[in-house]
């Protein structure tokens, strides 16, 4: 940064491209390496092995799994935090926070990069290392690969076993089935089946209708005697119209008298 003053190596800390913020993302490499690659400090990359020297998990040594270039943070494997839920989640670090103990050498242009202006020796351990690392890297992919592939035959096993499970349940339900059908269907054909009447019962329904002759009987003459009595409640009712008539008719002639005899 050529710029002296915070405010604008700030601005250009934050503003920085990707290809900058690569750069600055560097650790010191341990003493052995150091003295090993003629180098102080490394950018580093997934699959390094470091040291954490600062922190809550200072002297945590284990591999990076994650570069993170925007936030200028590393997450390094067993590095974790419990969240309030329970679950883990990774912890960033700073890599000023960390030693790299181990390098990953899988990259060409990384090993062409720390061969510079070093032995033929040292170039041939690197180049050994790298394909050790190389060869670690294929055993731990067909490793991965053999675990998933256990996996998926677990689940499909199990799959198995419950469509199995479910086709003998449908064969075990399908005998109890057939008797709830047969009990449901019994019932029905009896009620279809006309039933035999005993002698009595002949005797009581022949008796009925005698009895529901009688009744209409009854019903008949009943409306007769409604009728009479309807004819006797008119007839009191215009002996009472005829005789309110004459009431209002004396009313009158009684009026008119008294009016004579006041204009007299």
């Amino acid at each position: 940064m050529k710029s002296i003053q915070p405010r604008k190596q700030r601005k250009n800390l934050y503003n920085a491209p990707l290809h900058k913020r690569r750069k600055w993302l560097a650790s010191h490499l341990a003493e052995d390496l150091m003295l090993k690659y003629n180098k102080r400090s490394v950018p580093v990359v997934r699959g390094d092995t470091v040291k954490v020297v600062r922190g809550n998990f200072k002297n945590h040594v284990d591999k990076v799994r994650e570069v993170d270039l925007v936030r200028q943070v590393i997450e390094v494997e067993g590095v974790v935090t419990t969240k309030v839920d329970g679950s883990k989640v990774p912890r960033p670090i700073h890599p000023s926070n960390v030693i790299i103990t181990k390098l990953n050498l899988t990259d060409p242009k990384r090993r062409e990069k720390l061969e510079r202006g070093l032995s033929e020796e040292a170039r041939k351990e690197i180049e050994m290392e790298a394909k050790k690392q190389i060869e670690e890297e294929r055993l731990e992919e067909e490793r991965r690969k053999e675990e998933e592939a256990r996996k998926a035959a677990e689940e499909e096993a199990e799959e198995e076993e419950a469509e199995e499970e479910t086709v003998s349940e449908e064969v075990q339900e399908q005998p109890e089935k057939q008797q709830v059908e047969e009990e449901i269907k019994e019932p029905e054909e009896q009620a279809e089946q006309p039933e035999e009447e005993s002698p009595k019962e002949a005797e009581k329904a022949e008796e009925l209708p005698e009895e529901v002759s009688e009744e209409e009987k009854e019903i008949e003459e009943e409306p007769e005697e409604v009728e009479e009595v309807q004819e006797e409640v008119e007839e009191q009712k215009q002996v009472g119209e005829e005789e309110l008539a004459e009431g209002k008719k004396k009313d009158k002639g009684a009026e008119d008298l008294n009016n004579k005899d006041i204009e007299g």
